[in-house]
């Protein structure tokens, strides 16, 4: 280590011996988390809890099969964690609206007849994840995913590249960023 780079904390040295922020993974993880939040669809309170009790209306299910299920009719758009399920489900439960079922050490949930009058109430609404449509779904996953990937090729050659091979490198950035722009630029 050789000092630190503003904003980037202690800097380390690459194969060739060129300097290198030692904070560039932490740089990477914010660039993906920052494509995260800006593109990633907002989810509306009680969005968690209508599309459980809409894949359940289908059948009994276990939490990640319930958190899977929703993903897949998102097209990917949407994952609701398990910290946003689990919890859905225990209110559920203590409202009556499901029931869960202990067998082979999971726990399947199954709509109660007051969840299914609930479902029913609801029909003429909307599922949750129809909101994210197939435009959104490359908006929300397939470019941040990208931009992330990209990030971590750069990171890979600026750690063990040589100098002429980190130049190649930011030309080649340069050159996708303009292209980039000028998809935009395109009517």
């Amino acid at each position: 280590m050789s000092g630190t780079y503003p904003g980037f904390g202690p800097r380390h040295r690459n194969q060739a011996g060129q300097s290198l922020p030692g904070g560039l993974f932490e740089a990477m993880d914010q660039l993906r988390d920052a494509f995260e939040q800006r593109f990633s669809p907002r989810v509306a309170r009680g969005d968690v809890r209508a599309a459980v009790l809409a894949v359940l209306a289908e059948q009994p299910m276990h939490g990640y099969q319930i958190i899977h299920e929703i993903e897949e009719r998102s097209g990917g758009a949407w994952k609701p964690s398990p910290g946003s399920v689990y919890p859905t489900l225990q209110l559920l439960a203590d409202e009556g609206l499901v029931i869960a079922e202990e067998s082979g050490g999971k726990k399947t949930y199954s709509l109660t007849d007051a969840g299914r009058a609930e479902v029913d109430a609801g029909e003429d609404r909307t599922a949750p994840w129809e909101s994210f449509g197939t435009h959104d779904a490359g908006r929300a996953t397939a470019l941040p995913k990208a931009g992330a990937k990209l990030a971590q090729a750069a990171a890979q050659v600026a750690r063990g590249g040589t100098p002429d091979q980190v130049a190649q490198a930011v030309d080649v950035l340069d050159e996708a960023r303009r292209k980039l722009y000028s998809i935009l630029a395109q009517d």
